[in-house]
Protein backbone atom coordinates (compact mmCIF):
# COMPACT_ATOMS: atom_id res chain seq x y z
CA UNK A 1 0.00 0.00 0.00
CA UNK A 2 1.18 3.11 -0.66
CA UNK A 3 1.98 5.52 1.84
CA UNK A 4 2.78 9.46 2.59
CA UNK A 5 6.39 9.35 3.93
CA UNK A 6 8.51 12.37 4.98
CA UNK A 7 12.22 12.23 5.02
CA UNK A 8 14.00 14.75 6.89
CA UNK A 9 17.42 15.35 6.22
CA UNK A 10 19.63 14.71 2.91
CA UNK A 11 22.52 13.43 3.65
CA UNK A 12 23.42 9.76 2.23
CA UNK A 13 21.07 7.91 4.18
CA UNK A 14 18.20 10.27 3.59
CA UNK A 15 18.82 9.90 0.23
CA UNK A 16 19.36 6.37 0.73
CA UNK A 17 15.84 6.31 2.88
CA UNK A 18 13.89 8.18 0.01
CA UNK A 19 15.17 5.65 -2.87
CA UNK A 20 14.52 3.17 -0.80
CA UNK A 21 10.24 4.07 -0.28
CA UNK A 22 9.88 5.18 -3.79
CA UNK A 23 11.16 2.15 -5.12
CA UNK A 24 8.71 0.55 -2.71
CA UNK A 25 5.68 3.25 -4.33
CA UNK A 26 5.50 5.27 -1.41
CA UNK A 27 4.77 9.07 -2.19
CA UNK A 28 8.17 10.76 -0.67
CA UNK A 29 8.50 13.86 0.61
CA UNK A 30 12.30 15.21 1.45
CA UNK A 31 13.08 18.38 3.30
CA UNK A 32 16.71 19.35 2.96
CA UNK A 33 18.17 22.42 4.91
CA UNK A 34 21.00 22.99 2.67
CA UNK A 35 20.97 24.07 -1.26
CA UNK A 36 21.70 20.65 -2.20
CA UNK A 37 21.63 17.31 -1.05
CA UNK A 38 24.56 15.13 0.20
CA UNK A 39 25.01 16.24 3.56
CA UNK A 40 28.93 15.81 5.21
CA UNK A 41 30.10 13.93 1.32
CA UNK A 42 29.63 16.37 -1.03
CA UNK A 43 31.00 18.80 -3.09
CA UNK A 44 31.92 22.31 -2.28
CA UNK A 45 32.60 24.93 -5.18
CA UNK A 46 35.95 26.38 -5.29
CA UNK A 47 37.17 29.27 -8.01
CA UNK A 48 38.91 29.09 -11.02
CA UNK A 49 36.45 25.98 -11.83
CA UNK A 50 37.83 23.65 -9.19
CA UNK A 51 35.65 21.88 -7.63
CA UNK A 52 36.78 20.30 -4.63
CA UNK A 53 34.91 17.95 -1.56
CA UNK A 54 34.08 18.89 2.24
CA UNK A 55 36.36 16.07 2.85
CA UNK A 56 38.33 13.60 1.48
CA UNK A 57 36.31 10.32 1.51
CA UNK A 58 37.20 6.81 0.15
CA UNK A 59 34.90 3.49 -0.39
CA UNK A 60 35.88 0.05 -0.30
CA UNK A 61 34.85 -3.21 -2.01
CA UNK A 62 33.02 -4.16 1.09
CA UNK A 63 30.63 -1.38 0.86
CA UNK A 64 28.23 -3.10 -0.86
CA UNK A 65 24.79 -0.91 0.20
CA UNK A 66 26.76 1.82 -1.12
CA UNK A 67 27.61 0.62 -4.37
CA UNK A 68 24.29 -0.79 -4.84
CA UNK A 69 22.67 2.83 -4.77
CA UNK A 70 24.54 4.68 -7.32
CA UNK A 71 23.74 1.80 -9.94
CA UNK A 72 19.78 2.25 -8.81
CA UNK A 73 20.25 5.81 -9.31
CA UNK A 74 22.34 5.49 -12.59
CA UNK A 75 25.91 6.11 -11.26
CA UNK A 76 28.41 3.94 -12.83
CA UNK A 77 30.97 2.56 -9.40
CA UNK A 78 33.11 1.02 -12.23
CA UNK A 79 33.47 4.49 -14.48
CA UNK A 80 33.26 6.81 -11.60
CA UNK A 81 35.87 4.85 -8.77
CA UNK A 82 38.99 3.76 -8.79
CA UNK A 83 39.83 0.40 -7.75
CA UNK A 84 42.77 -0.30 -6.07
CA UNK A 85 44.37 -2.95 -3.84
CA UNK A 86 44.16 -2.29 -0.25
CA UNK A 87 48.06 -0.25 -0.04
CA UNK A 88 48.71 1.79 3.14
CA UNK A 89 52.39 2.42 2.00
CA UNK A 90 54.49 5.37 3.01
CA UNK A 91 56.68 8.15 1.32
CA UNK A 92 59.42 5.88 1.78
CA UNK A 93 57.31 2.75 -0.54
CA UNK A 94 57.05 0.49 2.67
CA UNK A 95 53.91 -0.86 4.20
CA UNK A 96 51.87 -3.13 3.57
CA UNK A 97 49.87 -4.25 0.33
CA UNK A 98 47.19 -6.45 -0.35
CA UNK A 99 47.77 -8.57 -3.40
CA UNK A 100 44.60 -9.88 -4.60
CA UNK A 101 42.78 -13.57 -3.79
CA UNK A 102 41.51 -15.40 -1.17
CA UNK A 103 41.59 -12.84 1.71
CA UNK A 104 42.73 -14.92 4.58
CA UNK A 105 45.74 -15.68 2.12
CA UNK A 106 46.54 -12.14 0.96
CA UNK A 107 46.52 -11.27 4.39
CA UNK A 108 49.28 -13.64 5.33
CA UNK A 109 51.03 -12.59 2.13
CA UNK A 110 50.76 -9.17 2.69
CA UNK A 111 52.17 -9.16 6.42
CA UNK A 112 55.04 -11.04 5.67
CA UNK A 113 55.58 -9.35 2.91
CA UNK A 114 56.02 -6.39 4.68
CA UNK A 115 59.61 -4.58 4.77
CA UNK A 116 60.61 -2.78 7.86
CA UNK A 117 59.12 -5.21 10.75
CA UNK A 118 61.10 -8.11 12.03
CA UNK A 119 60.03 -11.97 11.58
CA UNK A 120 58.51 -12.06 15.13
CA UNK A 121 56.79 -8.56 14.57
CA UNK A 122 55.24 -10.08 11.60
CA UNK A 123 54.19 -13.45 12.69
CA UNK A 124 52.90 -11.61 16.03
CA UNK A 125 50.51 -9.70 14.17
CA UNK A 126 49.61 -13.00 11.91
CA UNK A 127 49.05 -14.71 15.38
CA UNK A 128 46.88 -11.88 16.61
CA UNK A 129 44.36 -11.45 13.65
CA UNK A 130 44.25 -15.25 13.73
CA UNK A 131 42.89 -15.19 17.79
CA UNK A 132 40.47 -12.47 16.04
CA UNK A 133 39.39 -14.87 13.72
CA UNK A 134 38.87 -17.52 16.30
CA UNK A 135 37.25 -15.00 18.47
CA UNK A 136 34.58 -14.38 15.54
CA UNK A 137 35.60 -11.05 15.44
CA UNK A 138 34.03 -10.09 18.73
CA UNK A 139 35.44 -8.30 21.37
CA UNK A 140 34.04 -7.36 25.10
CA UNK A 141 32.45 -4.32 24.83
CA UNK A 142 34.27 -2.60 27.06
CA UNK A 143 37.66 -3.16 25.22
CA UNK A 144 39.65 -0.54 23.34
CA UNK A 145 41.92 -1.30 19.88
CA UNK A 146 44.75 -0.58 22.24
CA UNK A 147 43.93 -3.09 24.60
CA UNK A 148 42.97 -5.60 21.51
CA UNK A 149 46.14 -4.76 20.07
CA UNK A 150 48.38 -4.95 23.39
CA UNK A 151 50.95 -7.76 22.79
CA UNK A 152 51.68 -6.31 19.57
CA UNK A 153 55.02 -4.18 18.81
CA UNK A 154 55.49 -0.20 19.16
CA UNK A 155 56.22 -0.14 15.55
CA UNK A 156 53.37 -2.47 14.72
CA UNK A 157 50.72 -0.16 16.20
CA UNK A 158 52.58 2.95 14.98
CA UNK A 159 52.71 1.98 11.56
CA UNK A 160 49.63 0.07 11.02
CA UNK A 161 46.77 -0.32 13.77
CA UNK A 162 46.92 3.36 14.69
CA UNK A 163 46.59 4.70 10.96
CA UNK A 164 44.17 1.93 10.36
CA UNK A 165 42.08 2.65 12.92
CA UNK A 166 41.77 6.50 12.81
CA UNK A 167 41.25 6.30 8.89
CA UNK A 168 38.37 3.50 9.84
CA UNK A 169 36.45 5.48 12.81
CA UNK A 170 37.94 8.81 13.15
CA UNK A 171 39.17 8.22 16.60
CA UNK A 172 42.67 7.46 18.27
CA UNK A 173 42.90 3.54 18.92
CA UNK A 174 43.24 4.45 22.85
CA UNK A 175 39.28 5.69 23.06
CA UNK A 176 38.03 3.25 20.47
CA UNK A 177 35.69 0.72 20.58
CA UNK A 178 38.10 -2.91 19.64
CA UNK A 179 34.73 -4.51 18.84
CA UNK A 180 33.58 -1.83 15.82
CA UNK A 181 37.10 -1.89 14.85
CA UNK A 182 37.15 -5.61 14.25
CA UNK A 183 33.79 -5.80 12.86
CA UNK A 184 35.08 -3.16 10.08
CA UNK A 185 38.56 -6.11 9.77
CA UNK A 186 36.12 -8.76 8.99
CA UNK A 187 34.01 -7.13 6.42
CA UNK A 188 36.67 -5.25 4.55
CA UNK A 189 39.91 -8.17 5.16
CA UNK A 190 38.09 -11.04 5.30
CA UNK A 191 35.10 -10.96 3.81
CA UNK A 192 35.67 -11.91 0.30
CA UNK A 193 37.99 -11.03 -2.63
CA UNK A 194 38.29 -7.48 -3.63
CA UNK A 195 36.01 -6.29 -0.54
CA UNK A 196 39.37 -4.53 0.94
CA UNK A 197 40.22 -2.85 -2.52
CA UNK A 198 39.76 0.79 -2.12
CA UNK A 199 37.72 2.62 -4.52
CA UNK A 200 38.57 6.52 -4.58
CA UNK A 201 36.39 8.83 -6.32
CA UNK A 202 37.14 10.13 -9.79
CA UNK A 203 34.91 12.85 -9.41
CA UNK A 204 33.14 14.63 -6.43
CA UNK A 205 31.25 13.12 -4.25
CA UNK A 206 28.11 14.68 -5.30
CA UNK A 207 28.48 13.27 -8.64
CA UNK A 208 28.55 9.35 -6.79
CA UNK A 209 25.67 9.92 -5.47
CA UNK A 210 23.69 13.24 -4.38
CA UNK A 211 23.38 14.34 -7.73
CA UNK A 212 22.52 11.02 -9.68
CA UNK A 213 19.59 10.47 -7.01
CA UNK A 214 18.59 13.63 -7.03
CA UNK A 215 17.85 13.35 -10.61
CA UNK A 216 16.35 10.01 -10.13
CA UNK A 217 14.00 10.82 -7.09
CA UNK A 218 12.79 13.63 -9.56
CA UNK A 219 12.33 11.21 -12.48
CA UNK A 220 10.84 9.18 -10.00
CA UNK A 221 7.72 11.98 -8.88
CA UNK A 222 9.20 12.53 -5.38
CA UNK A 223 8.70 15.79 -3.87
CA UNK A 224 12.27 17.47 -2.98
CA UNK A 225 12.17 20.44 -0.97
CA UNK A 226 16.30 21.88 -1.00
CA UNK A 227 17.07 24.97 1.19
CA UNK A 228 14.11 24.07 3.88
CA UNK A 229 14.47 23.01 7.20
CA UNK A 230 11.43 21.12 8.86
CA UNK A 231 10.74 23.42 12.11
CA UNK A 232 8.57 20.81 14.24
CA UNK A 233 7.30 17.48 13.98
CA UNK A 234 3.80 16.64 15.33
CA UNK A 235 2.43 13.74 16.34
CA UNK A 236 -1.47 12.49 14.84
CA UNK A 237 -3.53 9.21 15.81
CA UNK A 238 -1.55 7.03 13.57
CA UNK A 239 0.74 9.53 11.51
CA UNK A 240 2.48 12.46 11.58
CA UNK A 241 2.73 15.98 10.75
CA UNK A 242 5.77 18.37 9.23
CA UNK A 243 5.36 21.62 9.66
CA UNK A 244 1.50 21.47 9.98
CA UNK A 245 1.54 18.89 6.91
CA UNK A 246 0.56 15.68 7.48
CA UNK A 247 2.33 11.90 6.74
CA UNK A 248 1.92 8.57 7.48
CA UNK A 249 5.17 8.20 8.17
CA UNK A 250 8.72 9.68 9.16
CA UNK A 251 12.15 9.09 8.60
CA UNK A 252 14.38 11.60 10.75
CA UNK A 253 17.34 11.27 8.41
CA UNK A 254 19.00 14.77 9.72
CA UNK A 255 22.14 15.07 12.26
CA UNK A 256 21.35 13.37 15.63
CA UNK A 257 20.85 16.82 17.27
CA UNK A 258 18.53 17.78 14.63
CA UNK A 259 16.76 14.77 15.23
CA UNK A 260 16.33 14.82 19.02
CA UNK A 261 15.29 18.12 18.49
CA UNK A 262 12.13 17.10 16.84
CA UNK A 263 11.24 14.30 18.71
CA UNK A 264 11.92 15.29 22.44
CA UNK A 265 8.53 16.24 23.40
CA UNK A 266 7.20 12.63 22.67
CA UNK A 267 10.24 10.66 22.77
CA UNK A 268 12.26 12.05 25.46
CA UNK A 269 14.92 8.77 26.18
CA UNK A 270 15.51 8.47 22.46
CA UNK A 271 16.47 12.08 22.03
CA UNK A 272 18.39 12.39 24.91
CA UNK A 273 20.79 9.42 23.63
CA UNK A 274 20.74 11.20 20.45
CA UNK A 275 21.93 14.50 22.44
CA UNK A 276 24.93 12.57 23.96
CA UNK A 277 27.42 11.85 21.58
CA UNK A 278 30.63 13.18 21.57
CA UNK A 279 32.75 14.16 18.12
CA UNK A 280 35.68 14.15 16.13
CA UNK A 281 36.91 16.67 13.62
CA UNK A 282 38.01 15.72 10.50
CA UNK A 283 40.18 18.64 8.77
CA UNK A 284 41.04 18.65 4.96
CA UNK A 285 44.06 20.46 3.77
CA UNK A 286 44.16 20.92 -0.28
CA UNK A 287 47.25 22.07 -1.83
CA UNK A 288 48.59 22.44 -5.31
CA UNK A 289 52.00 22.04 -6.98
CA UNK A 290 51.33 21.68 -10.88
CA UNK A 291 52.75 19.01 -12.99
CA UNK A 292 53.93 16.63 -9.51
CA UNK A 293 52.85 13.19 -9.40
CA UNK A 294 52.87 11.20 -6.17
CA UNK A 295 54.43 7.67 -6.25
CA UNK A 296 50.48 6.39 -4.95
CA UNK A 297 47.82 7.56 -5.19
CA UNK A 298 47.23 7.92 -1.42
CA UNK A 299 49.86 7.51 0.65
CA UNK A 300 50.29 7.02 4.41
CA UNK A 301 52.12 9.69 6.58
CA UNK A 302 54.19 9.34 9.58
CA UNK A 303 52.83 11.59 12.06
CA UNK A 304 54.11 13.33 14.95
CA UNK A 305 52.91 16.44 17.39
CA UNK A 306 53.93 18.64 14.43
CA UNK A 307 52.72 16.69 11.56
CA UNK A 308 49.09 16.40 11.73
CA UNK A 309 47.92 14.92 8.58
CA UNK A 310 47.81 10.93 8.14
CA UNK A 311 47.41 10.33 4.79
CA UNK A 312 48.13 12.23 1.15
CA UNK A 313 45.75 12.03 -2.07
CA UNK A 314 46.95 12.63 -5.26
CA UNK A 315 43.77 13.91 -6.79
CA UNK A 316 44.89 13.79 -10.53
CA UNK A 317 46.35 10.34 -10.63
CA UNK A 318 43.35 9.34 -8.92
CA UNK A 319 40.96 11.41 -11.71
CA UNK A 320 43.39 10.57 -14.28
CA UNK A 321 44.12 14.41 -15.23
CA UNK A 322 41.72 17.37 -15.93
CA UNK A 323 41.09 20.08 -13.31
CA UNK A 324 42.13 18.59 -10.34
CA UNK A 325 46.04 17.53 -11.61
CA UNK A 326 48.66 18.66 -9.37
CA UNK A 327 46.15 19.27 -6.58
CA UNK A 328 46.62 16.87 -2.91
CA UNK A 329 43.92 16.36 -0.30
CA UNK A 330 46.05 15.92 3.08
CA UNK A 331 43.52 14.60 5.58
CA UNK A 332 44.03 15.23 9.50
CA UNK A 333 41.19 12.83 11.25
CA UNK A 334 41.28 13.05 14.78
CA UNK A 335 41.37 16.69 14.70
CA UNK A 336 40.23 17.61 17.76
CA UNK A 337 43.36 19.31 18.66
CA UNK A 338 44.27 20.68 15.40
CA UNK A 339 40.70 22.71 15.89
CA UNK A 340 41.16 24.15 18.94
CA UNK A 341 45.06 24.96 17.79
CA UNK A 342 43.03 26.84 14.83
CA UNK A 343 42.83 25.86 11.12
CA UNK A 344 45.72 28.66 9.93
CA UNK A 345 48.01 26.57 12.30
CA UNK A 346 46.79 23.22 11.20
CA UNK A 347 47.21 24.23 7.42
CA UNK A 348 50.89 25.41 8.19
CA UNK A 349 51.99 22.69 9.96
CA UNK A 350 50.41 20.29 7.36
CA UNK A 351 52.27 22.24 4.37
CA UNK A 352 55.61 21.74 6.27
CA UNK A 353 55.01 18.45 6.88
CA UNK A 354 54.17 17.74 2.75
CA UNK A 355 57.00 19.34 1.64
CA UNK A 356 59.15 17.40 4.32
CA UNK A 357 57.92 13.76 3.79
CA UNK A 358 56.85 13.89 0.08
CA UNK A 359 60.33 16.20 -0.62
CA UNK A 360 61.48 14.00 -3.57
CA UNK A 361 58.21 14.02 -5.15
CA UNK A 362 57.70 17.89 -5.62
CA UNK A 363 58.05 19.71 -9.42
CA UNK A 364 57.43 22.64 -7.30
CA UNK A 365 56.82 23.43 -3.69
CA UNK A 366 53.59 22.76 -2.64
CA UNK A 367 51.46 25.62 -2.04
CA UNK A 368 47.77 25.94 0.09
CA UNK A 369 44.63 25.85 -1.61
CA UNK A 370 42.17 25.42 0.78
CA UNK A 371 41.46 24.03 4.22
CA UNK A 372 38.02 22.54 5.16
CA UNK A 373 37.15 21.07 8.30
CA UNK A 374 33.92 19.05 9.22
CA UNK A 375 34.03 19.62 13.06
CA UNK A 376 31.26 17.40 13.30
CA UNK A 377 32.40 15.02 10.88
CA UNK A 378 32.00 12.06 13.09
CA UNK A 379 30.83 10.51 16.60
CA UNK A 380 33.64 9.07 18.78
CA UNK A 381 33.26 5.39 18.06
CA UNK A 382 34.18 4.55 22.04
CA UNK A 383 33.68 1.18 23.65
CA UNK A 384 30.54 0.99 25.53
CA UNK A 385 28.48 3.65 23.49
CA UNK A 386 25.14 3.41 23.72
CA UNK A 387 23.29 4.42 20.09
CA UNK A 388 19.99 5.03 19.64
CA UNK A 389 17.49 2.80 17.97
CA UNK A 390 16.30 3.10 14.48
CA UNK A 391 12.95 2.87 15.26
CA UNK A 392 11.38 5.94 17.64
CA UNK A 393 7.53 5.07 17.76
CA UNK A 394 4.85 3.90 15.13
CA UNK A 395 5.72 4.95 11.90
CA UNK A 396 8.97 7.09 13.16
CA UNK A 397 12.28 5.84 12.56
CA UNK A 398 15.55 7.50 12.45
CA UNK A 399 18.34 6.73 9.31
CA UNK A 400 21.91 8.15 9.80
CA UNK A 401 25.48 6.81 10.27
CA UNK A 402 24.43 7.35 14.23
CA UNK A 403 22.47 5.06 14.70
CA UNK A 404 22.52 1.50 16.24
CA UNK A 405 24.53 -0.99 13.84
CA UNK A 406 27.86 -2.50 13.57
CA UNK A 407 29.94 0.16 11.95
CA UNK A 408 31.34 3.21 12.50
CA UNK A 409 30.64 6.64 11.24
CA UNK A 410 30.44 5.82 7.39
CA UNK A 411 28.95 6.19 4.33
CA UNK A 412 28.05 2.41 4.31
CA UNK A 413 26.92 2.85 7.65
CA UNK A 414 24.68 5.81 6.70
CA UNK A 415 23.27 3.81 3.30
CA UNK A 416 22.37 0.75 5.53
CA UNK A 417 20.32 2.86 8.04
CA UNK A 418 18.28 4.50 5.65
CA UNK A 419 17.23 1.25 4.24
CA UNK A 420 16.46 -0.30 7.69
CA UNK A 421 14.17 2.92 8.37
CA UNK A 422 12.43 2.06 5.81
CA UNK A 423 12.08 -1.50 6.65
CA UNK A 424 11.47 -0.76 10.18
CA UNK A 425 8.31 1.51 9.22
CA UNK A 426 7.21 -0.81 6.96
CA UNK A 427 6.92 -3.33 10.10
CA UNK A 428 5.32 -0.87 12.12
Amino acid sequence: MSRRIAVIGGGWAGIAAAVAATEAGHQVTLFEMAPQLGGRARRVDHSNDLSLDNGQHILIGAYRDTLSLMRRVGADPDILLRRLPLALVGPDGNGLRLPAGVPMLAFTRAVLGRHGWSLGERLGLLAAAGRWHLMGFEASAQASVADLTRGLSTRVRETLIEPLCVAALNTPAHLASAGVFLRVLRDALFSGPGSADMLLPRVPLSTLVPEPATRWLRSAGADLRCSTRASALTARPESWAVDGEGFDAVVLACTANEAARLCQPFAPAWAAQAKAFDYEPIITVYLRSPGTRLAQPMTALPTHVDAPAQFAFDLGAIDGGGARDGVFAFVVSGARAWVERGLDACAAATLSQARAALAQHWRVPPTLLRTLAERRATFICAPGLARPTTAIAANLAAAGDYVDGPYPATLEGAVRSGAAALASIEQS
